[in-house]
C-alpha cells in the first residue's frame, strides 16, 4: 500500500511519470522504499531545500509508521 501510495505521488511531481519506479527493501531496522525518477526531474522530487523530499517522508510516514524510511535514488550512479 505505501509503494502505491508514494509511486501516486511522486507521479504527480515529475514530468516524466513513466520512469518512476518505487521499490520496497527490508532491512532489520525496518523498510526502505527507493524511488527512482528520471533524471531531469530529480530536482522536482527534491524540491527547493529538500521540501518536497521531506514532505513525501512525512506523508509516509503518517500513513506507515515510524519503520519505514524513503530514499531518492540517482539513476545515473547505480548501473
Amino acid at each position: 500500500m505505501l509503494e502505491e501510495a508514494l509511486e501516486h505521488l511522486v507521479k504527480g511531481i515529475v514530468e516524466n511519470p513513466d520512469d518512476v519506479q518505487v521499490r520496497s527493501r527490508e532491512l532489520r531496522r525496518g523498510r526502505i522504499l527507493e524511488v527512482r525518477v528520471h533524471p531531469e526531474d530529480l530536482g522536482k522530487v527534491i524540491g527547493r531545500g529538500g521540501r518536497t523530499a521531506r514532505a513525501l517522508r512525512t506523508v509516509v510516514t503518517a500513513l506507515g509508521g515510524r519503520s519505514v524510511r524513503v530514499d531518492l535514488v540517482d539513476v545515473d550512479s547505480v548501473r
